[in-house]
């Protein structure tokens, strides 16, 4: 039974290891990609009105002191990410991610000019 426990474990531990390095290169290749397709990309400048706008949350939690069971109490990180959705003139609907500040000068319904780059939000200029 024991030589058994000792064939699984270590190739259990090798598989779980060669997953988790194969998704951290796939992650780091489709954003380096994603950053690469953007500069890419002509800047536009279009006529565009802001459809909708969304927040995400997302909460971690982190034992205090390094304890794993988490007697002592978490530390809770809170990391929220901003998204505002335009439709341009042809009717075709793009969701940005934008910064805090710009979410909050953004409401639904304003008219304006939308600068971006491939997925990237560069301005939008409301009218007046």
């Amino acid at each position: 039974m024991f030589g058994l426990m000792n064939v699984v474990f270590p190739v259990m531990f090798l598989l779980l290891f060669i997953l988790f390095i194969a998704f951290l290169v796939w992650a780091i290749v489709s954003n380096v990609l994603q950053w690469s397709k953007n500069n890419a990309s002509p800047r536009l400048t279009v006529e565009a009105v802001v459809v909708s706008r969304r927040a995400d949350t997302r909460v971690h939690q982190d034992p205090v002191a390094g304890d794993p069971t988490g007697a002592h109490g978490f530390h809770t990180h809170h990391n929220t990410f901003y998204y505002a959705t335009f439709q341009v003139e042809s009717g075709d609907r793009m969701e940005l991610p934008v910064t805090g500040p710009e979410y909050g000068m953004l409401a639904e319904g304003d008219r304006g000019r939308l600068t971006f780059q491939g997925t990237r939000y560069l301005g939008f200029e409301r009218e007046r």
